[in-house]
């Protein structure tokens, strides 16, 4: 689909290190400012216990697994929305992403230096914010007197937008980032023609010290009180932990070693799923002898959009789908038995898919 999530921070503060857990890339980790210099791009997949329940039960040659995208994003530093640094590039490469995995560095190690000479997560945050909504302010002002011109006319339409930007420009100049604004029916096109960068959903990502992977510690909380009316996921990870998993090459050595650290699950794992949530998506199955396969759609999507991830001709020649909940589906143990207990639905092209749902669609092209 396409779609892109991507790590931000200041510099140091582990996000080459945590993408190279989430992708296994070897992404340049270096303690210094700028070690990623254009953006790295990984494809990861997206783990699902439900997936692998469907592979015990079908037996298929094969099994895929669905993806997301994610960029590693070089630090941003004070200034960047003026062009300090590397700005106008990080600024830019954050546009084209979907949502944004703001790491905060809420460890100390006097080994990896801090960019401003001490940890301080909400700072950092700050920092980061600020950076954004200069940037936006900017776009906005920009397109607010372009809608002024517009407006000398008298046309209502034109003299609605100028309302409105005027009032994200306010929004913005308080110090509040875009997402947090309020746009009911009449500005949302026009908050959607902004492409506004603090208008991207978003989750933070709290990296600590080994010992705090668990339960965090005094930075976190400080921090997460900072966010609180954010409405923003906050997960904590120690990327110093997820480095030393990757290495490991056998997954019973992986898993022996995240039960002896007392996690349940690698920490990436809750990212990744984050990030797939974050950026509005469920997944639906298919399964048969040759593969048992997860797919992405957004939320919402009916069943022929749905079809049509797998194949245009899927979606243009839809006739109907054949839909089994996963519950069903693993309580009845197959396909043939689903259907002779009737839980198997048809349905059209209305329908909305489920996440978990297991389809078969039938099309004529």
């Amino acid at each position: 689909m396409g779609l892109q999530g991507g790590i931000v921070g200041l510099p140091n503060v582990g996000k080459s290190t945590l993408f190279n857990a989430l992708t296994n890339a070897k992404a340049l980790a270096a303690n210094y400012p700028f070690a990623t210099k254009d953006p790295n791009v990984g494809v990861i997949t997206v783990p699902d216990v439900r997936l692998d329940k469907l592979t015990s039960l079908v037996n298929p040659q094969k099994t895929l697994p669905t993806t997301v995208e994610i960029v590693d994003i070089a630090g941003l530093i004070k200034g960047a929305s003026k062009g300090e640094g590397l700005g106008n590039q990080f600024l830019a490469n954050i546009r084209e992403t979907d949502a944004i995995v703001h790491v905060v560095r809420c460890f100390e190690d006097d080994n990896v230096v801090h960019v401003d000479g001490n940890v301080d997560p909400v700072r950092d945050k700050e920092i980061i914010d600020t950076e954004l909504i200069l940037k936006d302010i900017d776009t906005v002002e920009k397109r607010l007197d372009k809608y002024k011109k517009q407006s000398k006319s008298g046309n209502k339409e034109d003299l609605k937008k100028v309302e409105i930007a005027a009032a994200i420009l306010a929004h913005l100049e308080d110090g509040n980032p875009a997402r947090t604004y309020e746009v009911d029916d009449l500005a949302l096109e026009i908050f959607k023609e902004l492409s506004l960068l603090t208008a991207k959903p978003i989750i933070y990502v709290c990296n600590v010290d080994e010992s705090s992977a668990i339960n965090g510690n005094e930075f976190t909380k400080v921090f997460e009180e900072a966010v609180k009316d954010e409405n923003a996921q906050v997960i904590y990870i120690s990327a110093a932990i997820e480095a030393e998993i990757i290495e490991l090459e056998d997954p019973e050595e992986r898993l022996e070693f995240v039960q002896e650290m007392g996690l349940s699950e690698p920490g990436v794992n809750r990212v990744i799923r984050a990030c797939y949530d974050l950026l509005n998506l469920i997944t639906y199955f298919t399964a048969g002898e040759k593969e048992v396969r997860a797919w992405t759609v957004r939320k919402g999507s009916k069943a022929p959009q749905a079809a049509g991830v797998i194949h245009t001709d899927f979606e243009k020649g839809f006739i109907r789908a054949e839909v089994i909940a996963y519950d069903d589906f693993v309580s009845y143990g197959s396909e043939a038995a689903v259907k002779d207990a009737g839980k198997l639905s048809v349905e059209g092209k209305e329908y909305v898919v489920k996440d978990g749902d297991v389809m078969h669609f039938r099309f004529n092209v």
